[in-house]
């Protein structure tokens, strides 16, 4: 008889059907129970965190993941011979998948989730919406029907009213949406949509609802267990997102009225009753500007964002998963149930912002977060040394913050973000900075629009360097790169201080950034250092370097500066801002920057969906070239410039390399080109 059956004692081994942050997350917990833990890999994920930290790792396929963590038959394989009792899926992948939830109970193991039947029930969210309405739930005005035709939909869209949004049936993580505020672009955004659902969830078909403008996203946390105790552990507020994506999320919802609160809850609670939900769910909820709420989706799973609840309520959420599987009642009444304080959370990516949010791949050469603490917690599923595969979702950690309230959590919040330091990967880190000191932001005036009215502000160009970022730069790295004996055998040649009988030698740095490149002198002395920029005036610094801090004095004024080395990059952190230097060696020179003159070339490796502009034909700049598909999203290149097409050097379906000369692209008119 299954543990599920007796209520009885928690499972002896437990295997994760995820990677990544998600993984390890389970892992800490199943750890701190003496649960035993078994870790499934595929070929990318071979040396991953997930696999070093469980106690047990099984191979189940190559890198993609419809051929590894999508294969229901390969996981429960991998359960079957490590005599893993139950498998908790985590988030993403199959844990959203009835027929993968079945399988698990067919095969004699506990699905560490809801039944298959309350899956299917909110897995649509056609149904799932007749549902809620059925169960006196809000639901937003809408289509929902089985009529897939692009003419019958545009015309349910034209009724419904723009703007709408186009959402996939068993959608879900923002994918499969689009929104559509005139009808002469609904044709090509559904689809998109549809492409993007068929590529996510398997499943092409759509449902439109009504945009509410300016709305709020605020989520309710609910737990069930199979004694008919349902529980909600109170609300999150996921208004600040990206493209459909969360970016920031919080805990509790601010600028909510008890009434509010109280209503949602009750909903949210009536929603999980509705379809005999057992285990970790979330209802979500559209906010209107009235107050006004509907329900939006049931996410069927554990979310990304629930360590901020875990924070405020002081609740270990996938603990009450394993308990509720096991057998269990909830370990709390509602009544018992209390929060406390105010809990933030970010998510850090490896992506380049400022290149329209592109994913960055490539090894962590630096990864340091802020020591943990009861007001910090990091959750990240990689280490220092660690890749940014091209093959899943690019995120490279979760920044959690608790204080006794909002403002003091914001400012915690801040000081996080600021703190980050990575190296190898573009990440997202100063877009967040920028976004947790906005102001609509500080003031808690949230909604789903946020980012997009003011991205201009928050995609802002970075700082340009003024003389004494350029001077710290090169301190820092000669502070850096001056080779130290390590015991009082060393030679006196390791040393790397201009040394020289009688004198120092000044030493010349040539450092490149923003298109523009300097030579700094730098002249030892033995209590200060000399610097400027060749052939112009010294200044004096006094310099201390303490790995990856330098303080500097320089013309008096001092400065504390983290400054990181990899290679010829040196990057300079002060404060929020971040500044990026190109270390040249003057015997490295090379026209590398020509080699893909009038060249269109992959961001990043993945898959040619469509081929979108005209051969010979000129067009403007900003036109849309090609589609790519890269970590589960679709990406749109664009034309550089005013020019013309004059060969694709890539198919529909092919697979890309990173730096893949795409598009043989050039400017002036056809005649020229021809």
């Amino acid at each position: 008889m299954s543990p599920a059956m007796t209520g009885g004692a928690l499972f002896d081994t437990v295997l994760i059907a995820n990677r990544g942050e998600i993984a390890c997350r389970i892992i800490a917990t199943c750890r701190r129970l003496g649960i035993r833990t078994v870790a499934v890999y595929s070929d990318a994920d071979r040396n991953a965190r997930h696999v070093r930290l469980a106690d047990e790792a099984v191979h189940i396929g190559p890198s993609a993941a419809r051929e590894s963590y999508l294969r229901a038959d390969k996981l429960l394989d991998a359960a079957r011979r490590t005599g893993a009792q139950a498998i908790h899926p985590g988030y993403g992948f199959l844990s959203e998948n009835a027929a993968f939830a079945q399988a698990c109970a067919d095969a004699g193991v506990v699905f560490i989730g809801p039944k298959p039947s309350s899956i299917q029930a909110m897995g649509d969210k056609r149904e799932a919406k007749a549902l809620m309405q059925a169960a006196g739930v809000p639901v937003t005005p809408g289509y929902h029907g089985d009529n897939q035709e692009p003419a019958f939909l545009q015309q349910q869209a034209d009724d419904i009213r723009y703007p709408v949004l186009i959402k996939a049936s068993a959608g879900g993580g923002g994918k499969g949406m689009r929104l559509v505020e005139k009808r002469e672009d609904f044709a090509a955004a559904l689809l998109s949509c549809q492409r993007e659902a068929e590529s996510s969830f398997g499943d092409a078909r759509v449902l439109i609802e009504r945009y509410i403008v300016r709305p709020r996203h605020v989520e309710m946390q609910v737990f069930g267990d199979r004694h008919g105790n349902v529980v909600h552990l109170f609300e999150r507020d996921c208004s600040v997102q990206r493209r459909h994506q969360k970016v920031l999320e919080e805990a509790p919802a601010p600028e909510l009225s008890d009434a509010q609160r109280e209503a949602m809850a009750q909903a949210a609670v009536a929603a999980a009753r509705a379809v005999d939900y057992v285990g970790a769910g979330t209802i979500e909820f559209i906010v209107g500007e009235a107050g006004d709420f509907h329900f939006m989706e049931m996410n069927t799973r554990l979310q990304v964002e629930h360590p901020v609840t875990e924070l405020v309520t002081g609740i270990d959420l996938v603990e009450w998963q394993l308990r509720v599987a096991a057998g269990q009642p909830l370990p709390l009444r509602q009544d018992q149930i209390h929060h406390r304080g105010h809990a933030i959370e970010a998510r850090l990516y490896a992506e380049d912002a400022l290149k329209g949010f592109l994913p960055s791949t490539g090894t962590l050469q630096v990864m340091q977060f802020p020591e943990a603490t009861a007001h910090v917690r990091i959750d990240t599923g990689v280490e220092q040394g660690d890749a940014i595969s091209p093959w899943y979702d690019p995120m490279i950690a979760k920044l959690i913050v608790w204080d006794e309230d909002r403002p003091h959590a914001l400012q915690r919040l801040r000081q996080t973000i600021d703190a980050v330091r990575v190296v190898g990967v573009t990440t997202n880190a100063v877009f967040l900075g920028r976004l947790a000191r906005q102001a609509d932001f500080a003031a808690a005036r949230l909604d789903t629009g946020l980012v997009a009215r003011e991205i201009d502000t928050l995609l802002a160009p970075l700082p340009e360097a003024d003389d004494a970022v350029w001077m710290l730069a090169a301190l820092g790295l000669w502070a850096r790169t001056r080779a130290s004996p390590t015991d009082a055998n060393a030679s006196p040649w390791a040393l790397r201080d201009g040394w020289r009988i009688g004198a120092s030698a000044p030493r010349y740095i040539e450092l490149s950034a923003g298109g523009e490149t300097r030579r700094l002198a730098l002249q030892p002395h033995a209590d200060h250092v000399e610097i400027g920029f060749d052939g112009a005036p010294l200044h004096v610094a006094t310099v201390a370097w303490s790995a990856p801090t330098l303080t500097a004095a320089l013309d008096g004024v001092r400065r504390n500066v983290d400054v990181l080395v990899q290679g010829t990059q040196v990057v300079l952190y002060r404060g929020e801002d971040r500044y990026v230097f190109e270390h040249v060696d003057p015997l490295h020179r090379h026209a590398g920057a020509e080699a893909h003159a009038g060249a269109v070339v992959a961001p990043m490796p993945g898959r040619i969906v469509e081929l979108l502009a005209p051969l010979g034909t000129k067009i403007a700049k900003g036109t849309p070239l090609l589609v790519m598909e890269a970590m589960k999203m679709e990406h749109t290149l664009q034309a550089p410039h005013d020019g013309v097409v004059k060969a694709f050097l890539a198919r529909q379906g092919d697979l890309v390399a990173d730096g893949a000369v795409l598009v043989d692209f050039v400017d002036g008119d056809a005649e020229t080109a021809a």
